[in-house]
């Protein structure tokens, strides 16, 4: 791989690997208010990226215009090969069949048992379980592989903090997807158990072979998940690389995001 060093971040050759997702100037605005201006982002097959930026910085944004539930104004967005500007409904919900999400704050049905909420994307997305009668075996395994097989009855009110988090990661991998979006997997949770959900986030992407898209303001995450980062700072792709070339940086606006 190529690397061509520039100021204020690297630009890299990814010619001979394959992307996953792949975002060029990318510009969303609302009234004045100019979020992301010409925001540019890889993610390679197989990879753990990281992207940090200050409250408001437009992560959250992005992330919207990645699945399609927001319209940038400009820029282009192409995720595991397809064109997000041009899919229609249909198209775009088939893409999401191998996407997984595991949204801040888990995002849990209240009124569903742990069961219920990880067939509820499996009912959402039948066509990818064409003649599959039973659900229940896949549910054992995904619930199995974030330690929490013995909580299938139980109801998200009867869980922890910790183990909420688990079953909406095992909400996440039941689609088997090639790509999963995590939106700060580990806020507000102890140090002990943000350890336990990073290991298990490395476990999945080394048993599914996923990549993964990890929105965190988190750094010891970063430092432990990420294989490369890229800081959002001012709408754009400001400082990219890995943990250790970036804490090494001598810009105070990248800087400012690793001192305590």
């Amino acid at each position: 791989m190529k690397e061509q060093e520039n100021i204020g971040h690297t630009v890299l050759d990814t010619t001979n690997e394959e992307v996953v997702i792949k975002i060029q100037d990318l510009r969303k605005s609302f009234g004045d208010n100019q979020v992301l201006r010409g925001f540019d982002m890889e993610l390679r097959k197989g990879e753990n990226l990281v992207v940090m930026g200050k409250s408001g910085s437009g992560k959250s944004v992005m992330i919207k215009c990645l699945v399609g539930l927001m319209s940038p104004d400009s820029g282009y967005v192409e995720v595991l090969g397809k064109d997000i500007n041009t899919l229609d409904q249909v198209a775009l919900d088939e893409l999401r069949a191998d996407i997984g999400f595991l949204f801040q704050g888990s995002a849990l049905y209240d009124s569903m048992t742990v069961r219920e909420n990880l067939e509820f994307p499996m009912r959402r997305h039948r066509k990818k379980f064409e003649g599959i009668q039973d659900t229940l075996p896949l549910v054992k395994e995904a619930l199995e592989n974030v330690g929490l097989g013995h909580t299938m009855d139980l109801m998200p009110a009867e869980l922890s903090g910790g183990m909420k988090r688990r079953v909406a990661l095992a909400r996440a991998i039941i689609l088997k997807p090639k790509l999963i979006l995590y939106d700060e997997p580990t806020s507000g949770l102890d140090p002990i158990t943000s350890k336990e959900i990073i290991e298990l986030m490395r476990s999945i992407q080394k048993k599914y072979g996923t990549s993964a898209l990890i929105i965190t303001h988190d750094v010891d995450c970063a430092r432990v998940i990420s294989e490369r980062m890229i800081l959002l700072v001012d709408g754009v792709n400001y400082a990219e690389g890995t943990y250790a070339e970036l804490i090494q940086s001598e810009d105070p606006k990248v800087n400012a995001f690793f001192k305590k």
